[in-house]
């Protein structure tokens, strides 16, 4: 693709297309300048189109005088700052070859995002912004945007920073870290997590990548000594296996060039997907789990994972897919 892009001024002038590829939120900030990296890279894996978005609130203030009243910024002084934020972002990865435009918005930063989403790709973001735009982009977004983008979402944070440079640079590891070529993604045998995991194996097979998919069941505490009757751990894992072997044949029939690990494991859900984002490409996983596995709630565990981070972790939505529909046929498959 070649690359083009589209001076903030002119996307200020003139009204852009609703985006339908890559989305990144920019605040001028660390944070949002290693989501830009990260999105970059996306986009000319994908072939398609980057979006570089900052939005501003014009300020009010209370006039300090006898007559009273308010005083705002001038909006014109706000949008120039914001569109060389922009500009200067944008020349980061101008190299890349990818094409690209960039877009001043008026209004809250999660609001407009929110509603790019309908229409893009992927929505990139970092994980906070500290000394940012006007706005403080990344803060609330980060948070908000997971659970209430109709796309999915990747949260880029600051600490991966060293890789992600590295790889824009030559490619070359510089950042001394050993990233395994894998997409990893956290199962609990909910439909959510089965959308989750094909996503991620489109991901995986895309990049070049291996599938590693990850079931953590919590061990035994004494939390668990309401239950009724003991837990029989050894019946409990053979059950859970079976219905992983039996997504694993399911989803090797959908993707059979596709590298494929599975791995059920006892531990911390959290513990464990966190340790993934250090050493692996990106992690996967849904908004919330609905009736799955014992001690792997996707709810809880995706907001640690996505606190805890060292790396790229992308959030999928529940969606409908056709590719599901045959899953029981494959073997057993967890009631909810």
């Amino acid at each position: 693709m070649s690359s083009q892009e589209q001076s903030p001024q002119g996307a200020a002038q003139q009204p852009i297309p609703a985006p339908t590829g890559i989305v990144v939120g920019i605040d001028g900030s660390k944070q949002s300048n290693c989501a830009l990296i990260w999105a970059a890279r996306q986009a000319k894996l994908r072939k398609v189109p980057l979006h570089l978005v900052t939005a501003y609130t014009v300020p009010i203030f209370a006039a300090s005088g006898l007559d009273g009243g308010y005083a705002t910024v001038d909006d014109d002084v706000i949008r120039q700052g914001a569109e060389a934020v922009l500009r200067e972002s944008a020349a980061t990865v101008a190299h890349l070859d990818i094409e690209m435009d960039a877009r001043v918005e008026n209004g809250d930063a999660a609001g407009v995002l929110l509603e790019l989403s309908e229409t893009a790709e992927l929505l990139v973001f970092g994980s906070r912004g500290r000394g940012g735009f006007i706005g403080r982009l990344l803060g609330s977004v980060s948070s908000a945007l997971p659970a209430h983008a109709k796309c999915p979402t990747v949260t880029v944070p600051l600490s991966c920073a060293p890789r992600l440079e590295a790889d824009l640079e030559a490619g070359t590891g510089k950042s001394g870290v050993a990233i395994e070529k894998v997409v990893t993604v956290g199962v609990d045998g909910s439909d959510q997590a089965r959308y989750a995991v094909l996503v991620a194996a489109e991901q995986a097979q895309r990049a070049g990548c291996t599938l590693r998919i990850i079931c953590a069941v919590q061990p035994y505490t004494g939390s668990l000594a309401w239950l009724p009757a003991p837990v029989d751990r050894e019946a409990l894992f053979a059950e859970i296996q079976l219905q992983l072997d039996a997504g694993e044949k399911w989803l090797r029939n959908h993707f059979p060039k596709l590298p494929i690990e599975v791995k059920l494991l006892e531990g911390s859900a959290v513990e464990e997907l966190v340790k993934a984002t250090e050493t692996t490409e990106l992690v996967v996983m849904g908004t919330r789990g609905r009736g799955g596995f014992a001690g792997m709630m996707l709810g809880s565990t995706t907001d640690g994972v996505r606190h805890h981070a060292k790396g790229p972790i992308m959030v999928v939505r529940d969606r409908e897919d056709p590719r599901q529909d045959d899953r029981s046929a494959f073997g057993p498959l967890l009631q909810a």
